[in-house]
């Protein structure tokens, strides 16, 4: 008879007690810890919890697999004999896709791809799957919460040709033992030699005879996560896993499968619009932090022109309470604008309400204007917002924030054309930001003809006009300035 090994495991952290517990110690989250129940044949640990996905490891001429000689053999292989996964990536378009993966596709990884219902995720891996067929790769999808005939459909308006895209399999199966296995056999009907992409759409439709759980549970989405990853590093098939998301936007359980997988990709949307951003939250053969930037168009996702200055759409420039900024994004430069609306409060407590920012940065920020700037905002009201639904966590927009909170307060625009870049200590010194020659680049391109920012040796783009400041107090002086240099900009740098 098969023991029960009982755990209760926090759906936000990942951490694990053996009871349960009102709050996580892990993170201090409330009513988090879910059970978590894996049944262990014949008593021993973990045997035949995975036992029906261990196989064969695919074999690669001349070099060790991913595979072999780590999983299943039980035998260390020398380093030398185990081949680059950087010279076996498979290609991917569109170029926005494939730079938020690193470059391509790597053989035998694990990628988690989770958004909102309705956002476009299975629009986008339908895209991908028939792009992939006619560069000759197999693809299997995993019907998992559609039926067969809704993905034809679906795969029909991408432009699906039947005669032209027969390595476009569709299984229609949850149970995870006959999943692997219909699997493997597909593998083997292929042929080792024919690179073969996996699409498991999703995987809280999953569900093993091992778990004594429902599907969905965490206890579910752990172990068929775990089974899933070990197929892809035996076979070298990269598998793309399709998770949901919870309540306050995060991946439903996205710590049991985040240590499991090699990269995170989160689907955003754009506030009900067509334009959707994919940014990757991890990746262990890229950049962390790339954002692909996308419209949805009636034949799928289509890159976005210009994708620098998406957030500037509609900005008029003239009123106050607004900045623009140049922030990173991986190896991207986006232009930023950054609005502010202070005024006083009518009630006790003055409101602080913020979109696109972290509220406890923004009163960070208003309490060093207020020390070292010496404007009186305490007693206001404070609204700030990033437009067009962006999201700032770039240390080097911390200036032109305080630029659009002074800029409203003073009721004093700042110029259309004059960028403010910088990061803000607490002690009021504006420090310089990493990047600085691209950031500049942007904003010159796109018609900017001065740049606020700390002082420091750099590349000046031509035509763009560098005003260097130390101190909080000179930057938002010189940033509210209109026009630009001359005698004005020289006492503000000297009031410093």
């Amino acid at each position: 008879m098969a023991k029960t090994n009982t755990r209760f495991c926090c759906t936000d952290c990942g951490h694990e007690e053996l009871r349960w517990l009102g709050r996580c110690p892990g993170c201090g989250s409330w009513n988090t810890l879910a059970e978590v129940k894996i049944a262990l044949a014949g008593g021993g640990k973990n045997k035949g919890a995975r036992g029906f996905s261990a196989g064969g490891p695919a074999k690669a001429k001349g070099a060790v697999g991913f595979g072999e000689g780590v999983r299943g053999t039980g035998k260390p292989v020398p380093l030398a004999r185990v081949a680059s996964a950087e010279q076996r990536r498979l290609p991917v378009a569109p170029e926005e896709v494939a730079r938020v993966l690193g470059g391509g596709l790597v053989e035998g990884s694990v990628i988690l791809l989770g958004g909102e219902p309705g956002v476009g995720k299975s629009t986008l891996l339908t895209g991908l799957a028939l792009w992939w067929v006619r560069q000759g790769v197999r693809v299997v999808y995993v019907a998992g919460e559609e039926s067969p005939a809704q993905i034809r459909m679906r795969a029909e308006r991408l432009g699906f040709e039947p005669d032209a895209e027969n390595g476009f399999s569709l299984l229609a199966e949850v149970h995870l033992e006959s999943l692997v296995e219909s699997l493997r056999e597909e593998r083997e009907v292929a042929g080792e030699d024919t690179p073969c992409v996996v699409i498991a759409d999703s995987i809280q439709t999953l569900h093993s005879e091992h778990v004594d759980a429902y599907p969905g549970s965490p206890s579910q989405i752990r172990f068929c996560g775990g089974v899933l990853a070990d197929f892809a590093r035996q076979t070298g098939c990269p598998v793309f896993l399709v998770g949901h998301v919870t309540k306050s936007g995060d991946l439903a359980g996205p710590k049991l499968l985040e240590h499991m997988v090699d990269t995170v990709l989160y689907f955003e949307g754009s506030g009900g619009g067509a334009i959707r951003m994919v940014r990757a939250v991890k990746n262990r053969f890229g950049t962390t932090g790339e954002l692909a930037v996308m419209e949805m168009r009636r034949e799928g996702l289509v890159p976005v022109d210009e994708a620098g200055v998406l957030f500037l759409s509609g900005r008029r420039g003239t009123e106050p309470g607004s900045a623009v900024c140049a922030v990173k994004n991986g190896s991207r430069t986006f232009l930023v604008e950054v609005q502010a609306l202070v005024s006083v409060s009518r009630y006790g407590t003055p409101q602080r309400v913020v979109q696109g920012v972290d509220a406890k940065r923004v009163a960070l920020l208003a309490a060093i204007l207020e020390k070292r700037a010496g404007l009186d905002i305490a007693g206001c009201d404070i609204f700030v917002k990033v437009a067009g639904g962006g999201r700032l966590e770039d240390p080097g927009a911390d200036l032109a924030i305080m630029a659009a909170l002074a800029s409203s307060l003073r009721e004093k625009p700042v110029p259309a054309d004059t960028l403010v870049l910088g990061e803000v200590g607490l002690t009021g010194e504006v420090r310089q930001v990493s990047d600085r020659a691209a950031r500049l680049r942007e904003a010159a391109r796109h018609g900017f003809k001065r740049a606020v920012l700390a002082g420091g040796d750099g590349d000046n783009p031509e035509g763009l006009e560098l005003v260097t400041v130390e101190s909080v107090e000179g930057a938002v002086a010189l940033a509210l300035m209109p026009g630009s240099g001359g005698d004005q900009a020289r006492e503000a740098r000297h009031g410093d």
